[in-house]
Order: structure tokens, then C-alpha cells, then sequence
């Protein structure tokens, strides 16, 4: 299911989330978050997470290094009977372990629907129809890609597991998002970071 980014980010709306999103970003906002060695869940082992919010509510985020097993932007776009000229192989994310059937495209900031939400002022992300016809019709941004699902954290918990270290936060570049292969984006965005992630302790880990 494709909904509206201001439905799919309920109850993030609620909390203030949107809110924040169009003013200035706090926290981890923009940035990405990189699952240490040892992060104690498989679903997050070597996840690179586009972090769309972050602030005293919670935070969200949408991973962009696990492609999703024989689907494609493609297939998204014929299931949702939208047209498109290319054959659009490019894969679509798991975004994290919430709501899979929900949609998002992280995008550059050259294409802008009514409902894309800017990001800390980086990129966007939008969760309509209108992006998948602008993509379609090969006028939509010049860097995207397709997620579903996302991972959120309740108050205060992302800041548990950051003692605990189970993550660590690096600005990324664009670079990372939109141009990296996907197997390669958590060993790249470390090496932005200066660290070797060869050289990282698996327990409980620490670097």
C-alpha cells in the first residue's frame, strides 16, 4: 500500500514530528546511522538508516542498504498500474521492520511535490503517487530511491542504544544515498567517518 508521507509518518505527526521537520532539525536529523558490530538484532546487522527525525519525541528513520529480494521500482510502479518508458530495475528498500507496506522515496531536493518533506535541509522524502508518475515519466528528481517500511524509537530509546553502542552517526554524504552501491554503503559511510570497519570489535560493538 502507497499512502501520503503525512499519514505514514503517524503518529510522528502527532508527537510533532512533521513540525520539526520543517523547521530547524535537532538531533540526528539528516544524518545516517550505521549499526556498530555486535548491534544484537539481525535485522540490523550492517543497516545504513537515512534518519528523516529525530528530537525529545522519538525518531525515525529508513534504512537504504538492504535491497529487497526480486523487486524492483519497476514492478512497484506496474503494481500501482502507474507508466513509466524504462524498465525502472533500480531495487526498492527494506526500510526498516515497520509497517513494510508502506512507501517512501528519498530523493535530491530538484524535485519537490506538495507533500515532500524537506530534511534538515539535505534531501526529501516523499511518499506519493505524484513522485512515482514524476519517476514514471522521467521527470522527477535526479537522485532517488525507493524504500518500504521504517524503523522507529520510542523517547529516549534511540539514545539507550547510542550508550549501549549500538550505533554510530556520521553525516554521510550524498554521495552514500544515492550513488554507493548498496553493499558497499555501510563499509563507504564509515570511511567518510575516518573509521576502518574492518577494524571494529564485534562485542558489543564498540570500535
Amino acid at each position: 500500500m502507497w499512502i501520503d508521507l503525512p499519514n505514514a509518518l503517524d503518529p510522528f505527526c502527532r508527537a510533532g514530528h512533521y513540525r520539526s521537520m520543517e523547521t530547524t532539525p535537532t538531533f540526528f536529523t539528516g544524518q545516517l546511522l550505521l549499526a556498530l558490530p555486535g548491534i544484537g538484532d539481525p535485522r540490523f546487522e550492517h543497516a545504513v538508516i537515512a534518519m528523516v527525525s529525530h528530537d525529545e519525541d522519538g525518531a525515525m528513520g529508513i534504512g537504504i542498504a538492504d535491497p529487497i529480494d526480486g523487486m524492483t521500482v519497476g514492478a512497484v510502479l506496474d503494481q500501482l498500474e502507474i507508466e513509466h518508458d524504462d524498465p525502472l530495475g533500480q531495487p526498492v528498500y527494506l526500510g526498516g521492520p515497520v509497517e513494510q507496506t508502506r512507501g517512501f522515496v528519498i530523493h535530491s531536493r530538484d524535485w519537490a511535490g506538495a507533500e515532500a518533506i524537506q530534511v534538515a535541509d539535505r534531501w526529501m522524502v516523499s511518499s506519493s503517487h505524484d513522485i512515482l508518475r514524476a519517476i514514471g515519466e522521467g521527470r522527477g528528481p535526479s537522485h532517488w530511491l525507493v524504500a518500504l517500511g521504517y524503523a522507529g524509537w520510542s523517547p529516549g530509546q534511540l539514545e539507550e542504544e547510542m550508550v549501549r553502542h549500538g550505533w554510530h552517526v556520521t553525516p554521510g554524504s550524498d554521495a552514500i544515498l544515492f550513488e554507493t552501491p548498496p553493499a558497499s554503503r555501510w563499509q563507504a559511510a564509515f570511511a567518510e567517518a575516518g573509521v576502518d570497519s574492518r577494524l571494529l570489535a564485534t562485542e558489543g560493538g564498540e570500535a
